[in-house]
């Protein structure tokens, strides 16, 4: 389990970098391990707390939380993300479900990335109308899937010119680590063994490291447009491999 222990700070470090918590990739990861299919879920999702709660932490401390752009998202979000958790779905769909999101996710990065640039001089302010809906969506993706959700608000927002890139990514990582929060309690009204999940102690120490590594490359060294770019690009590998493996 080295390996995996491997990709999973490299994929920590990448996308704390940009605001997220990786949860798509690490299941992924999980699928391509065999690890017992049952507790996929459960372990992103905790690995998405772990690295969003340093993240979140950092960008409120830096001034960047939008309270009044985060709040709508989250009302429609957390009940749905709960009901998502709580959901029993057969293996094969849920592995075709996840190839769409890690395509689609990685697409919306790639599409995107320059917008992580703080040139946008004008905002449109998001009926909640529009905003509770999307938030109820993702909410529930997060929650059957188990991710955040983060990964698919933050290129929404930016495609919305919602806010600055600064409190669209201070948004997306609080949106993760609620919607984490929500889904873990959907996921253990389940039959999931939590023993199991503390086999794979590891796997929770490796993000632990790179999530606070990437944030610091975020905050210190490294345009934030080139991160987004670089995970885009692990998003879109991990989903072509995912794909050998479910249709080749």
């Amino acid at each position: 389990m080295i390996i995996l222990s491997i990709l999973f700070f490299v994929t920590a470090l990448l996308y704390a970098s940009v605001g997220f918590g990786g949860g798509s990739t690490y299941l992924a990861l999980l699928l391509i391990w065999n690890v017992p299919y049952y507790i996929f879920p459960v372990i992103a999702l905790v690995c998405n707390i772990f690295v969003v709660s340093g993240n979140s932490f950092n960008y409120i401390k830096a001034g960047n939380f939008n309270f009044k752009l985060l709040f709508p998202y989250l009302i429609g979000s957390i009940p749905f993300a709960f009901i998502g958790g709580s959901l029993e779905i057969d293996k094969n769909i849920f592995e075709l479900f996840l190839f769409l999101v890690l395509v689609f996710a990685g697409i919306m990065l790639l599409l995107n990335f320059k917008s992580y640039d703080d040139k946008i001089t004008t905002y449109n302010k998001i009926s909640i109308f529009i905003s509770m809906p999307i938030g109820a969506f993702l909410g529930f993706v997060s929650g059957v899937v188990g991710i955040g959700g983060g990964i698919f608000l933050s290129p929404i927002l930016f495609l919305l010119k919602a806010g600055k890139p600064r409190h669209i990514i201070t948004v997306a990582s609080l949106f993760i680590l609620i919607n984490s929060i929500s889904g873990v309690v959907g996921q253990l009204t389940k039959s999931v063994v939590i023993s199991d999940i503390s086999n794979y102690w590891y796997l929770f120490l490796a993000v632990i490291i790179g999530g606070q590594i990437g944030n610091f490359l975020n905050l210190k060294i490294f345009p934030t447009r080139i991160l987004a770019l670089v995970t885009s690009l692990l998003v879109l590998f991990v989903a072509i491999r995912m794909g050998i493996k479910l249709f080749v």
